[in-house]
């Protein structure tokens, strides 16, 4: 077969392929969702994505940082079809400023805020109240977590600790960092005596052991939710039908998340 003739039969077959509705592998190599979402979602979302690629031949491109940072950047132009928050305030915001398609939102995950120390560490447990002294339990040393300005564990762990009366004598003693991630690496490298970080950070971190639980009623609830954005392509409504899938539910919790939203399946 000449090469003329080969290539006018694979033109007859784009043809007869796009009378019949048929995607072509261009259009199809084009099914792809762009998420936005939490920095402390990166190793069980990894999973989730890799799944429901596998079933619904969507390719998932994931950033992950402080929720705070991606907003901006979404609110800058960036173009991302799926935003998965941290906290509900800055979903709110991007609600607020027309960023994302409101009908589409849903809280999907729950955490816990802990306190973290290195592996190695001598300190034991101890029980996170009213009145508790985190100041004097972190000497000399550090203690880690999000930027309180901005980044949700950050806001978490300033919310808890002021409600126990310990933030005045604990500020000057903050390493606040750009992401949870960030304030995590601090602690299992040594760098950092202590860490406020959320319960699947610490689980999926071998560098670092959990020291104490902060009570659910000293911050207000660690809510994850998640929506298409204003551009969004028609993908992100399949890609958020899918977080709520039993497969994605089974593989959050195996992470640690408490799954709120409620089943598609």
């Amino acid at each position: 077969m000449s090469n003329r003739v080969h290539a006018i039969l694979i033109a007859l077959a784009v043809q007869a392929a796009a009378s019949l509705g048929l995607p072509s592998a261009a259009a199809a190599q084009d099914r792809s969702v762009l998420v936005f979402a939490a920095a402390s979602m990166k190793d069980s979302l990894d999973s989730v994505n890799a799944a429901f690629t596998r079933a619904q031949s969507v390719k998932v491109t994931a950033s992950y940082a402080a929720s705070s940072a991606l907003l901006k950047q979404i609110e800058g132009g960036a173009p991302a079809d799926v935003f998965i928050s941290a906290d509900t305030d800055w979903m709110d915001y991007g609600a607020k400023n027309k960023l994302i398609k409101d009908e589409t939102r849903i809280n999907l995950l729950g955490n816990k805020l802990v306190l973290i120390a290195p592996k190695d560490s001598a300190q034991g447990e101890v029980t996170i109240g009213p009145g508790f002294d985190l100041a004097k339990l972190a000497g000399e040393g550090r203690i880690a977590t999000g930027d309180v300005r901005a980044v949700p564990v950050g806001l978490y762990a300033k919310a808890s600790l002021e409600k126990l009366g310990a933030w005045a004598a604990v500020e000057p003693k903050m390493a606040m960092t750009e992401n949870v991630r960030v304030a995590l690496t601090l602690v299992a490298r040594g760098e950092a005596k202590l860490g406020i970080v959320y319960a699947t950070d610490a689980k999926v971190e071998p560098g670092v052991k959990v020291i104490g639980t902060f009570p659910d009623d000293s911050h207000p609830p660690i809510v994850y939710p998640a929506a298409a954005t204003k551009q969004a392509k028609p993908e992100a409504s399949q890609y958020l039908d899918y977080l709520r899938s039993a497969a994605a539910r089974s593989t959050f919790e195996s992470f640690g998340f408490s799954v709120i939203a409620r089943p598609t399946s």
